[in-house]
Order: structure tokens, then sequence, then C-alpha cells
């Protein structure tokens, strides 16, 4: 399981990069929205939790 991110919905906020505590979140500046390293995500739903529009779900 990763957090995913529904590009449609995310506003690039920054949330969700605050509170990741290993840091595999980035904003994309070209696309506007949050992107996951999957390598990188501990499946710890912190960024889930913390999304104010509910674009990031850990599946």
């Amino acid at each position: 399981m990763v957090a995913k991110v529904n590009k449609e919905e995310c506003t690039g906020c920054g949330t969700c990069v605050d509170e990741c505590p290993v840091e595999a979140i980035i904003i994309d500046e070209d696309e506007g929205c949050a992107v996951v390293d999957e390598d990188e995500c501990v499946d710890c739903g912190a960024c889930e939790d913390v999304c104010p529009i509910g674009a990031i779900k850990v599946e």
C-alpha cells in the first residue's frame, strides 16, 4: 500500500509535504499537484489525514 494522489482534485497546497515523516512527497510545479515517491512511502497515512480536500489516499 502507498499513498496515491488524485491529480484532478489536488490543489498543490503542500500540506501533505509538510506532514510526511519520510519526505516522500513533493509538489510538481509543472503539474501543480503532489507526487508521491512510492519507493520512499511508508504507508503511514499522515498525508491522507491532513489533506484538506481528500485528494490523497493510502491504497
